[in-house]
């Protein structure tokens, strides 16, 4: 796939976004009702529609690629595959709280991916490529240079599972860092892609909420692996670490790992 056509990708990607984010949005703050998944997440009339209608446009854009998203799994049997989370934080999304993401993804095993994270009530869309850069509403956006864990703002995701299944990691994130937040799913990964925050910690994710989050902080100049430093696949399990250097991510990843 040549540049162009990743740009072209990229442009659909974001246009894609930007016309389903109509759909959310009709139920933001006016869905009170939501089913709970076999994972125990859960899942809201929003989440079912906003899928479909990405569906329906990337079916009508890119016919004979295949399709994985979170609430129908998956459609085709093409190597090009587009990732979809169509609201990432339905949590927040529930409590009317502006934090929820929508994450339209392109993965080709031959090139580098594409990645879109669009924060409907925000109006904020982020973008980006390997090779190409990455942008917020259309500006260009980069990482930080912040290189040591004390000086770094530092967000942690899942804080409530990781305290459960991990709670000496917990602990020792919780006195890590210069600033800490808790819980902004995708958002805090977009941050960190504009170079607002240094790092974020993640866990217990799936596919469709770290490979394209990944795309567009590797776009940015970010380093985004699992928490033992492997890229990222279909097959990750789950525990991610996003870094806006290499020296702040080994540091991160070594106090995960202790």
């Amino acid at each position: 796939m040549s540049t162009q056509t990743r740009q072209e990708r990229l442009r659909a990607a974001i246009e894609i976004t930007d016309l389903a984010a109509q759909t959310a949005m009709r139920h933001f703050r006016r869905v009170c009702q939501f089913d709970t998944k076999s994972d125990e997440s859960p899942v809201t009339i929003a989440d079912r529609e906003t899928e479909r209608r990405i569906r329906d446009l990337l079916a009508k854009r890119f016919p004979d690629e295949h399709i994985f998203g979170e609430e129908m799994g998956r459609s085709g049997n093409s190597d090009r595959t587009w990732i979809i989370d169509p609201i990432d934080g339905t949590r927040s999304f529930i409590a009317g709280l502006p934090l929820f993401g929508m994450l339209l993804g392109f993965q080709d095993p031959s090139e580098p991916p594409v990645g879109v994270i669009r924060m409907p009530a925000l109006d904020e869309v982020y973008a980006g490529s390997p090779g190409l850069g990455a942008t917020r509403n259309g500006e260009a956006i980069h990482v930080s240079q912040c290189t040591r864990l004390d000086e770094a703002r530092l967000f942690i995701n899942e804080g409530d599972k990781l305290a459960v299944q991990e709670p000496h990691v917990f602990r020792r994130l919780v006195g890590a860092g210069q600033l800490r937040r808790m819980g902004a799913d995708c958002y805090a990964h977009a941050l960190v892609a504009a170079g607002s925050i240094d790092a974020v910690v993640d866990f217990d994710l799936q596919p469709y909420d770290y490979l394209p989050v990944a795309a567009v902080v590797e776009a940015a100049g970010g380093v985004m692996t699992d928490w033992n430093g492997a890229p990222l696949t279909l097959n990750s399990d789950g525990r991610t670490l996003t870094a806006s250097t290499p020296e702040l991510h080994a540091e991160l990843m070594a106090l995960v790992t202790a």
